[in-house]
C-alpha cells in the first residue's frame, strides 16, 4: 500500500479530517513557513490523535540534539530533514533519534544539475528510512504547488529506489497523483497545497479525492515489494 502523508498540518480539525480521509501520516512543519506550528500546539494534536497515524516533524537545518529534544517533546513518530543536512551528518541523527523514522528530502532540481549529491546520500542510506524527492524553488523549500520535471527525474528515482524507499512530493493533487505513482512506483506520496482550501487549511473534499486517487491506482500496479 502506498504510504500517504498529508503535510503542513496546522490544527486538530485538519488532522482529524486527514485521518478520516485515510492518510497514513501527518506532517508538522517546525521551520519558517506560512504553515509553521508551535511545539505545544503540535504536541496537543499528537496527543489527541492517540497514535492513529504516524506523526512526522519537518525540520530545516536543525541540530541533531535539538531535533531529538523537540521530537520527544511533541511525541513524533519520525522526522523529515528538509534542509541542507549533509550526508555525513545522517549517522548522528540516527544515533540520537533511535527508532524514529528519518526521511531525507532532496530537491530534484539540484540532483539534475549534479548527480554527485545523490551518490553521497545513497551511501548513507543505512541511516535513513526514505528519501523524499521534492521540487523546491526560489519561493521555498516545499509546499510551492509546483512539480519537478518528472520524466527527466525518472533515472534519479530509479537510483533512489535501488538504495532505499522513495517518496514523491511536489505539486501533487488528486488529478495527477495516479500518474506520479505509475511513473515512479514510490513507496509513498506527500502532499500539502494540493489538499488545501486556503493556505494552511485543509479541504475535506480534496483530502478524500487525493487519498481515493492513490488507493484506486494501487490495484493496477505491480508493486516492487
Amino acid at each position: 500500500m502506498t504510504w500517504v502523508k498529508i503535510c503542513g498540518t496546522t490544527n486538530l480539525r485538519d488532522a482529524e479530517l486527514s485521518v478520516a480521509a485515510g492518510a497514513n501520516a501527518l506532517g508538522f512543519i517546525f521551520a519558517p513557513s506560512p504553515r509553521k506550528i508551535e511545539i505545544g500546539e503540535a504536541a496537543a494534536i499528537v496527543h489527541a490523535l492517540r497514535g492513529e497515524v504516524e506523526t512526522i516533524g519537518v525540520f530545516v537545518n536543525e541540530m541533531p540534539e535539538r531535533l531529538a529534544e523537540m521530537s520527544e517533546q511533541v511525541g513524533l513518530a519520525g522526522v523529515q530533514l528538509h534542509g541542507d543536512e549533509p550526508a555525513q551528518s545522517l549517522r548522528e541523527y540516527r544515533r540520537l533519534l533511535g527508532e524514529r523514522k528519518i526521511i531525507k528530502t532532496l530537491h530534484a532540481s539540484d540532483l539534475l544539475r549534479s548527480r554527485n549529491g545523490l551518490a553521497a546520500y545513497l551511501s548513507a542510506c543505512d541511516s535513513v528510512d526514505a528519501i523524499l524527492l521534492d521540487s523546491g524553488s526560489a519561493r521555498g523549500r516545499g509546499g510551492t504547488g509546483a512539480a519537478f520535471p518528472w520524466e527527466e527525474a525518472l533515472p534519479l528515482a530509479a537510483e533512489i529506489r535501488r538504495g532505499t524507499s522513495l517518496i514523491i512530493a511536489g505539486g501533487l493533487n488528486a488529478e495527477n497523483v495516479a500518474r506520479a505513482i505509475r511513473l515512479f512506483d514510490p513507496s509513498g506520496v506527500d502532499v500539502v497545497s494540493g489538499v488545501e482550501g486556503s493556505l494552511g487549511n485543509k479541504d475535506e473534499a480534496k483530502l478524500r479525492e487525493f487519498v481515493t486517487a492513490v488507493r484506486q491506482t494501487e490495484p493496477s500496479m505491480t508493486r516492487r515489494k
